[in-house]
C-alpha cells in the first residue's frame, strides 16, 4: 500500500523539542518534494515548510518557525524528519507531511500522512 506514515507527535513543555518522522511505504521519497503542514484547532491548514527533491531556492520555512524547525532526509530509510526546537504553545497543531513527485513542491500533493498531534503546554 502506497502511504506516508507519521510519528513523533507528543505533549511537550514550552521550550522543548520534538522530531516528527514521515516514512514512505511503497515508493521512494528521494523522487519526491516534501511539504509539512499543520492545522491548529479552529484554524485552516497552514504550510510550515517545503523541501524540493534536490534542495533549492524554492525551499522555505514559515516565518514563525524559521531558526527553530529543521528538515532532513534519510534516503536509506526512506524517511524525512522535521526537527522542532524551542517549541511554543502556538505551535500546537496536528502536523501533516505530504509528498509530490517532482523537483518542486506543488499542489496537489500525491500522498499525505495521517497526521500527528503536537501539543505544547506547561
Amino acid at each position: 500500500q502506497l502511504q506516508l506514515v507519521e510519528s513523533g507527535g507528543d505533549l511537550v513543555q514550552p521550550g522543548g523539542s520534538l522530531r516528527l518522522s514521515c516514512a514512505a511505504n511503497g515508493f521512494h521519497l528521494d523522487d519526491y518534494s516534501i511539504g509539512w503542514f499543520r492545522q491548529a484547532p479552529g484554524k485552516e491548514l497552514e504550510g510550515v515548510s517545503c523541501f524540493s527533491r534536490s534542495g533549492g531556492i524554492s525551499d522555505y520555512y514559515l516565518d514563525s518557525v524559521k531558526g527553530r524547525f529543521t528538515f532532513s532526509r534519510d534516503n536509506a530509510n526512506n524517511t524525512v524528519y522535521l526537527q522542532m526546537n524551542s517549541l511554543k504553545p502556538e505551535d500546537t497543531a496536528v502536523y501533516y507531511c505530504a509528498a509530490v513527485r517532482g523537483p518542486m513542491c506543488s499542489i496537489p500533493y500525491d500522498y499525505w500522512g495521517q497526521g500527528t498531534q503536537v501539543t505544547v503546554s506547561s
